[in-house]
């Protein structure tokens, strides 16, 4: 229940010259405004969670991301806030008019972002920022639309009944920052992986246009003269049209925006609790892909390559317990399950959804070999850094080999994978003599990102032998890659093979191991690479360098 406040001192110029004439108690109506506020809020910050959450999708680095969309919305709101004081005098229908233009712009605009990334996100040229530009256009219009809704509210909530300015402040931000905090956990919690972003963006406009439709038109109307109900009704019913519409064909909309992006041989999408997951190709003869959120992480045409050059120089000496963080896709078990002598191999992934698709999906299972059936392979579903952790308590240790099998460095979501103190946590478990081998990104294309690496794991107080492997034309990379200008020239592998001591483990492949497709001992030498002069600093979890 609010509490009554103080009049306003005498003497306050007061912007209405009588209470408005309302269906319902003022108390009542008061009730009704805050609530009001609160979801306003709510869908406010799902915008802006929305945003962010979209575009480290389709841009990539999160950290950017939610940097720029929430300073650019809230120096918007300032402006907003400002802008709204024209408004003040028509209080009930600039709000109307506010919260219609909000949750047009703010519900279609995670479709308008993923089009623009699906359609035009690889012309390149001087579009090749057109992704960016968007996000920072409806950042700055949505976070315009959001300030001005506080000083119409404030207007509203005294055209009740005056009070001091500063307990009705304090009743609005109390509803406003309460619905934020409903907001920012209805988004992750509930819209994320019930509804998906698209859909959950549209409801949430939905939401906004009959709550601040509803007020107005029920509690404010006889402030509006007849002319301005109607325009205010027929707006809403087009802005709740043109939601509808879009969220029948949301579907639609979803498959062909992925054929723009991947192609028209997407066979499998899915949403995991931990990301997309995309399959294309693997039938008929053409090659499979792998894409986890939007990046290819197995190309059929040469994964091979990727994972021969992986494995194979780390198993160069003992090998019966093999411990693998990533790889759920089973490429890298397939690989170290080639050699004899292998007693146990442990996988630690994080999305159950992709290890259950390598088990089930037949053309992904026949690529990883079907390695998932193998006695000898157990699979642990947690994030690799908690697990290292908990590994030597646990019992899990004395590995012989441990293969990093992770995203690239550099995406934020994986930085803590690339630190010195991962790295600590690794060598913990490695057995006397033990080899770690690390995927450290392309060396042509981003040097200081592999050499991070390579000065990491020596900070770590391992020795390291860093090495690389060609690969073939990778084109424009759906998702984050893309839309950063990734180049059609010929990409490469980085890999860095590291065992604690003072010198750094020979490159070279196992005597008795399989006969490999790619890799050959005199091309490994050949592509071994000297590691630049000291003084790179490490990447740490409060300091990433990548």
């Amino acid at each position: 229940m609010i509490d009554p406040h103080a009049p306003a001192p005498p003497g306050a110029p007061p912007s209405w010259a009588a209470p408005a004439p309302l269906p319902v108690r003022p108390g009542t109506g008061r009730f009704l405004v805050l609530a009001c506020v609160f979801v306003c809020a709510a869908c406010g910050l799902v915008y802006e969670l929305e945003l962010v959450a979209l575009a480290s999708y389709l841009i990539g680095d999160s950290v950017t991301q939610a940097s720029v969309v929430l300073s650019v919305m809230v120096f918007a709101m300032g402006v907003g806030s400002l802008a709204a004081k024209r408004l003040r005098w028509h209080a009930a229908a600039g709000f109307a008019a506010v919260e219609a233009a909000l949750a047009l712009v703010g519900g279609c605009s995670a479709m308008a972002l993923y089009a623009v990334f699906a359609w035009t996100g690889g012309w390149g040229g001087l579009w090749a920022t057109g992704p960016r530009c968007l996000l920072v256009a409806f950042s700055l219009a949505i976070g315009l639309l959001i300030g001005a809704e506080v000083p119409l509210l404030m207007e509203l909530i005294q055209r009740i009944r005056r009070q001091d300015a500063g307990g009705a402040v304090a009743d609005l931000f109390a509803a406003d920052y309460v619905g934020a905090l409903v907001g920012g956990l209805a988004f992750p919690f509930l819209l994320l992986p019930f509804l998906g972003q698209l859909t959950g963006t549209l409801v949430t406009g939905t939401v906004n246009i009959v709550a601040g439709g509803a007020l107005v038109l029920g509690l404010f109307r006889r402030d509006l003269s007849r002319r301005a109900r109607w325009t205010l009704l027929v707006a809403g019913v087009t802005v709740l049209g043109v939601l509808a519409s879009a969220a029948v064909l949301v579907g639609d909309f979803e498959r062909a925006a992925r054929h723009a992006v991947y192609g028209a041989d997407v066979r499998v999408a899915l949403q995991t609790d931990v990301q997309e997951i995309v399959l294309t190709g693997g039938t008929r003869g053409r090659p499979l892909d792998l894409f986890l959120d939007g990046r290819l992480r197995v190309g059929g045409r040469d994964e091979r390559r990727y994972h021969e050059a992986l494995v194979h120089p780390a198993m160069a000496g003992p090998h019966a317990r093999v411990l693998i963080l990533g790889g759920g896709d089973g490429m890298a078990a397939r690989e170290v399950l080639r050699h004899r002598g292998v007693d146990r191999v442990d996988i630690v992934e994080l999305d159950a959804g992709l290890v259950r698709l390598a088990r089930h999906d037949p053309a992904l299972a026949a690529l990883n070999g079907h390695a998932y059936d193998d006695p000898h392979v157990h699979v642990f579903t947690a994030d690799a850094f908690l697990w290292l952790r908990e590994a030597p308590r646990s019992g899990f240790s004395g590995y012989d080999v441990v293969i990093a099998d992770l995203p690239d460095p550099g995406i934020t979501a994986s930085t803590k994978l690339y630190s010195q103190e991962f790295y600590g946590l690794a060598r913990r478990v490695l057995a006397p003599g033990g080899r770690l081998v690390v995927h450290a990104g392309p060396v042509q294309s981003r040097p200081h990102a592999f050499w991070t690496v390579a000065a990491t794991l020596r900070a770590a107080g391992l020795a390291t032998t860093p090495y690389r492997v060609p690969g073939q034309d990778a084109g424009f990379t759906p998702g984050p890659d893309r839309s950063a200008g990734e180049s059609r020239a010929p990409h490469d592998w980085g890999f860095i093979l590291a065992t604690a001591g003072s010198r750094g483990p020979p490159l070279r492949l196992p005597g008795d191991g399989p006969r490999l497709r790619t890799l050959t001992e005199g091309g490994l030498r050949r592509d071994a690479l000297t590691a630049p002069a000291a003084g790179l600093p490490p990447s740490t979890l409060v300091h990433p360098r990548y």
